[in-house]
C-alpha cells in the first residue's frame, strides 16, 4: 500500500487508497523507520481509518507493528456522539503502562549490592505467567479498588500520600462502574495486585551516564540531578483483569454492531457506538480495569521501596525514593482537541502510544505544570529507556500522543529461533546487566535483537516535535515476567 511522504517524519495514505476510509492513515517514521515497517501496519492503520467517527487521520506511531485490530503503536479519535469505542484500539492488558521512581543512590552504591538487590525483588515482585501477588483482598475490597485506583492503595498503607499527584490521571480515572465487570474478569484479577506478568513486562534499575541529559532544567523538576544516579523502571498492567474485560465485550460488540449496522473490514475491530448502552458499558469496565492497573503498579512500589530499604539498610524517604510519573500507553480517554477549527470532545483510543501533554496543560499535576508531561519510554532490556516531555505540537499533530517504546521488528517465536535465553542472560551480564527471569524462553523473546533501535524511535518523535528527549536511561539489573 503506497504512502506518501508530505513532511519531515510523516507518511500519509490517502482516503482513496482503501474503499471504506473516511480519513487519510498517518504513520510517523524517520526514513530508516518507514522502510523497516512491516506491512501489517498499513493494512491495520487503514482499516481504523474506516471506523465509525474518526477524526482527521487515523495514525501509527515510530515505534508500531502489527496487533490485534489496531497496530501497536495505534492513535485514533473519534467523535463522542457518533464515533465509536474499540477493545482493539486499546488492548487487552488495559492501562499496560510504565512507572519510573528516582532514588538518591548512585551506580557505585548500587553496583556492589546489585546481585542481591534484583534478587530481593525478584521475589518480592512475582512475575511470570498466573503469578499472584501478596495482597490479599475480599470481593467487595476488589470493587472499591476498581473505582479508587492507586489512591485506594495508598489509603491502604501502601504509598505515601503525595504519590497520585505523579501519576497521569492522579492514578485513579472517574466513571467506573464494578457492576460491569464479570464475575470472571473480577475473579482473575483480585489476586494480581503488586505482580509483573509476562511477555515483554518488566522491573529495571537504570543509571544516568554523563552525557545522557538532554534537558537538565526538565530532568532536575523530575529528580534527575546528578550523574551516574540510579532509578527503576517497571512495566505492567491489569493483567488476566484487563484481558478478560476485552474479551467479554467483544464477544458482546459482535451481536451489537449488527444491531447499529456497523460493518468493519477486520472481525478484531469489533466495536460498539460509544454513546450507547454497550458502548458505554465497556467504557466504564475498562476504567475499573485501568483504575486496578494503577493500582497494581502502586503494590509494586510499595514492594521495592521494602526492598530497597532492607536492602540498603536506610528508610525508603532517605534512599529518595520518589514516583517521577506513572503513564499508561493502552487506554481510551475523553479530552478535548481542535477539530477544522472547533474545539470538539473526542474519545482518544490510544494503543501502544503515551499520552504527551505540553507545558501548562489543565489536566497536569502542578509540579509539571511548568515543564510538561513526563513521557516514559521503555527500550528492551539490552538498549536502556528515555524519558521524554509532552510538547505543544502533539496537540496539534497527533491527539497529545507520542510513542511507547521500541516495537518489535521479530516476532516471539523468531527471537526464540534466533537466541537461547541462557546464553543470552551469559552475554547481558558479561555486559554489566544482571538479569532474574521466570523463564529461558521469556528471555529469548525479549532480546534485543526482536526490537527496533531506542534511540531511533525516540529521534522520530523529537523530530516530528510530539515530545522532547530529557534523559536516557541504561539498565544495570533486570527482571522479566
Amino acid at each position: 500500500m503506497e504512502a506518501k511522504k508530505i513532511a519531515e517524519g510523516i507518511w500519509e495514505v490517502p482516503r482513496t487508497a482503501k474503499e471504506g476510509m473516511l480519513v487519510p492513515a498517518r504513520i510517523y517514521a524517520t526514513d530508516k523507520l518507514f522502510k523497516e515497517m512491516d506491512q501489517g501496519v498499513f493494512e491495520q492503520v487503514t482499516n481504523v481509518a474506516c471506523l465509525p467517527g474518526i477524526q482527521k487521520y487515523a495514525i501509527c506511531m515510530p515505534d508500531g507493528h502489527w496487533g490485534y485490530g489496531f497496530p501497536i503503536g495505534g492513535v485514533a479519535a473519534m467523535d463522542t456522539k457518533t464515533g465509536v469505542i474499540s477493545p482493539g484500539g486499546i488492548g487487552f492488558d488495559i492501562n499496560c503502562g510504565m512507572r519510573l521512581i528516582r532514588t538518591n543512590l548512585i551506580e557505585a552504591e548500587v553496583k556492589p549490592k546489585l546481585r542481591d538487590l534484583i534478587d530481593r525483588l525478584f521475589h518480592a515482585v512475582p512475575c511470570g505467567v498466573g503469578t499472584k501477588g501478596f495482597l490479599k483482598l475480599k470481593e467487595d475490597e476488589f470493587r472499591e479498588i476498581m473505582v479508587q485506583g492507586a489512591q485506594g492503595i495508598i489509603r491502604r498503607g501502601y504509598g505515601w500520600p503525595e504519590d497520585a499527584e505523579r501519576m497521569e490521571d492522579a492514578g485513579r480515572i472517574p466513571g467506573a462502574d464494578p457492576a460491569k465487570v464479570s464475575p470472571k474478569a473480577t475473579s482473575r484479577g483480585i489476586h494480581q495486585l503488586g505482580t509483573l506478568g509476562s511477555g515483554n513486562h518488566y522491573l529495571e534499575i537504570q543509571v544516568v551516564y554523563p552525557g545522557n541529559v538532554y534537558d537538565a532544567d526538565a530532568a532536575k523538576a523530575m529528580g534527575i540531578d546528578r550523574d551516574f544516579q540510579v532509578v527503576v523502571m517497571f512495566h505492567c498492567g491489569s493483567r488476566g483483569f484487563g484481558h478478560q474485560v476485552g474479551t467479554d465485550y467483544l464477544d458482546l460488540f459482535g451481536p451489537a454492531m449488527k444491531r447499529y449496522g456497523i460493518t468493519i473490514r477486520d472481525r478484531e475491530l469489533a466495536c460498539a457506538p460509544f454513546a450507547s448502552p454497550e458502548g458505554q458499558d465497556y467504557f466504564k469496565a475498562m476504567v475499573c480495569a485501568a483504575n486496578s492497573a494503577f493500582a497494581n503498579r502502586q503494590m509494586v512500589t510499595h514492594r521495592i521501596r521494602e526492598v530497597f530499604s532492607d536492602v540498603f539498610k536506610r528508610d525508603a524517604r532517605d534512599l529518595g525514593l520518589d514516583i517521577v510519573y506513572d503513564v499508561t500507553h493502552n487506554i481510551a480517554k475523553i479530552e478535548r482537541y481542535q477539530v477544522n477549527g472547533e474545539e470538539k470532545e473526542l474519545l482518544v483510543h490510544r494503543k501502544g502510544a503515551t499520552r504527551s501533554f505540553p507545558p501548562g496543560h489543565p489536566e497536569l499535576a502542578e509540579r509539571y505544570r511548568a515543564t510538561g508531561q513526563p513521557v516514559i519510554i521503555g527500550g528492551s532490556m539490552e538498549t536502556g529507556s528515555y524519558l521524554l516531555i509532552g510538547t505543544a505540537k502533539a496537540m496539534e499533530e497527533s491527539f497529545g500522543s507520542t510513542c511507547h517504546g521500541s516495537g518489535r521488528t521479530m516476532s516471539r517465536t523468531a527471537a526464540k529461533k534466533k537466541v537461547h535465553g541462557r546464553d543470552l542472560l551469559q552475554r547481558m551480564e558479561q555486559k554489566g546487566i544482571y538479569v532474574r527471569a521466570a523463564s529461558f524462553a521469556g528471555v529469548a523473546e525479549e532480546a534485543g535483537m526482536a526490537y527496533k533501535d531506542i534511540s531511533d524511535v525516540v529521534e522520530a518523535v523529537e523530530t516530528l516535535g510530539i515530545s522532547k528527549k530529557v534523559v536516557r536511561l541504561q539498565p544495570i539489573g533486570n527482571i522479566k515476567g
